[in-house]
């Protein structure tokens, strides 16, 4: 057992990205903020299954080239092999909870960027 505060971590990149509460054994489980225009780079995993839930915002998540724009209170599962790129297109900031799961220590293939209308 133990016990994270949020505010003892700090995000990937400065005010954005993942902010992770908790990395392995099992799981990852993160904080995930972005800003106004913010994105990063779509990927797949090959092992983990990767969950978002939206708690502030509106955020577009594209699977596999299919867009969707998600608001607080829903949740999206990506399976293993999806391709999945998360972008901020609102005006305000967007934080997300999010989880992957079975640990891997290094499963993320980087992709380029879908074009998204």
């Amino acid at each position: 057992m133990f016990i994270v505060d949020e505010k003892d971590r700090e995000y990937r990149s400065g005010d954005n990205g993942p902010k992770y509460l908790m990395q392995g054994p099992r799981m990852n489980f993160a904080l995930v903020q972005f800003m106004p225009g913010q994105d990063f780079r779509a990927h797949y995993h090959k092992v983990m299954e990767e969950n978002f839930y939206v708690l502030e915002g509106n955020v577009t998540i594209v699977v596999d080239g299919t867009a969707h724009d998600l608001c607080p209170g829903q949740f999206i599962h990506i399976e293993p092999n999806e391709v999945h790129y998360v972008i901020n297109r609102s005006s305000s900031k967007v934080r997300m909870v999010a989880s992957l799961a079975p640990f891997q220590e290094s499963d993320k293939t980087e992709v380029d960027n879908p074009e998204i209308n």
